[in-house]
């Protein structure tokens, strides 16, 4: 009988111990987040965060007071803007490097990538200079656009091997039954790789959701996402902890509910584009 356990206590410290501290590591922060957000704040500097008296004054206050649902707005256009440019672009533009052979065809994957190796404050400068030639500084169309700029290169990557499993025989069988191109990409590839797709657009959402150094500098008064929002509850003298909790807990929300409703598509799309076909 202690011969069969062995290997069970074995597996309990070696696999489910650090796996459960690993949990903990990554949860904790959330968690303390969460009772800090809900600590009323009288009591916040006194006894600590504690979930006795739980109250959601602060969540109150966020959206009465601070006007957090125009910052949500505004992060959802330009998070799905972004979506809508990165996708439309980033499918067409896989779909050419994955079918055609064409001259500078490596150079401008290569290309591609090293764009992400750049920081994005390099970026900043020669894009406020030209959203301000263009007069759209303070508007949802230059977060956009600046957003879709970062999100494209390793998109088209992402797409590239997505497309690249699905047989070619399959678009030659579409054009011979008298679709044209676009046509074989849309009726043919497009659902193929649905999985891919979406991947990629969790991928855009998150990156354009949580980008904070082009809303600062490109947006303003008019245009003020989420992550800019919960910038300016920190005060030059005083920090408010409850409601900075509160608007990281609420700014977090959405990505989180979204990669929980289509986590399997996801992990099934990763999965999809490790393996060549």
């Amino acid at each position: 009988m202690a011969i069969r356990k062995t290997p069970k206590l074995k597996r309990f410290l070696t696999i489910e111990v650090p796996m459960l501290a690993i949990l903990v590591f990554t949860l904790g922060p959330y968690l303390w987040m969460f009772i800090t957000s809900v600590s009323p704040e009288e009591t916040l500097f006194t006894s600590g965060p504690s979930l006795l008296n739980a109250t959601f004054e602060n969540y109150a206050r966020l959206f009465d007071t601070v006007g957090f649902s125009d910052n949500l707005m505004d992060s959802l256009i330009v998070a799905v803007g972004t979506v809508i440019v990165g996708l439309s672009l980033s499918v067409t533009a896989a779909y050419s490097f994955s079918r055609f052979n064409f001259k500078g065809k490596r150079v401008l994957m290569l290309q591609f990538l090293l764009i992400n190796m750049f920081p994005l404050v390099l970026l900043i400068l020669p894009l406020f200079v030209l959203m301000r030639m263009l007069g759209l500084l303070d508007t949802h169309v230059a977060l956009i656009i600046a957003n879709s700029t970062v999100a494209i290169p390793f998109s088209i990557w992402m797409m590239v091997s997505y497309i690249n499993g699905i047989p070619r025989s399959l678009d030659e069988a579409a054009m011979t039954d008298g679709c044209t191109r676009l046509q074989a990409l849309r009726r043919v590839v497009l659902p193929l790789c649905m999985p891919g797709i979406i991947a990629t657009g969790i991928y855009i959402f998150i990156t354009s959701w949580n980008e904070y150094l082009y809303a600062l500098t490109l947006g303003g008064r008019d245009v003020r996402t989420i992550t800019v929002a919960v910038q300016t509850l920190i005060g030059e003298y005083e920090v408010q902890w409850g409601l900075l909790t509160a608007g990281g807990i609420v700014g977090a929300m959405p990505a989180t509910v979204l990669f929980l409703i289509v986590q399997k598509r996801l992990i099934s799309g990763l999965t999809q584009g490790a393996v060549k076909g």
